[in-house]
């Protein structure tokens, strides 16, 4: 009966060991501040700054256009009083049909599908693929299960200096 016993511990064993061989190795994790890796990219900053001067350049023409609204609309308000029922109606709708415009070119330039998200995607995507194929890399040559992003993560509590690869990532990207 020990015999018995002794047996099917040691096949119990053996089948872990086993498993143990033919699951993937990747069990180990790190931290990285994905918010330094990017900035620490020349062509990054600067998409950033060229996407930062052209939300200010649209931001400027609709100020622009609201501006000239709001004169148009005061301009209007002085002279109801002298105009007939039909050029009021013409007025308003006017002023209303220039301010849905408006909210539109916004909207265009401005939304989720706007100008300036298309932009956006154009100059930051490949700077993304880059970052995320050497941050890939990193991982499976060195057997890692999971790299956590410890930029901006409200709920990460605590982690171990030791285990942030932040600088090793900016390397890894530097030197390709």
């Amino acid at each position: 009966m020990k015999r018995l016993i002794v047996l099917f511990v040691f096949m119990c064993c053996a089948v872990n060991v086993m498993q143990a061989q033919t699951q993937p190795q990747a069990q180990g994790y790190i931290f990285i501040n994905s918010e330094a890796v990017f900035k620490s990219q020349t062509d990054y900053n600067e998409a950033i700054k060229q996407l930062d001067d052209l939300a200010e350049q649209y931001q400027k023409e609709i100020d622009q256009a609201f501006a000239d609204l709001d004169e148009q609309y005061n301009n209007y308000i002085a002279q109801r009083g002298y105009l007939s029922e039909t050029s009021r109606k013409m007025r308003e709708d006017e002023i209303i049909n220039r301010e849905k415009e408006i909210k539109q070119y916004q909207e265009q330039v401005f939304g989720p599908e706007g100008d300036l998200m298309k932009k956006r995607l154009e100059l930051i995507k490949p700077i993304q693929e880059r970052v995320f194929g050497v941050i890939n890399s990193y991982a499976e040559s060195n057997g890692l299960g999971m790299i956590i992003d410890r930029a901006n993560n409200q709920t990460l509590l605590y982690y171990a200096p030791a285990l942030d690869k932040t600088e090793e990532i900016i390397n890894l990207l530097n030197t390709k």
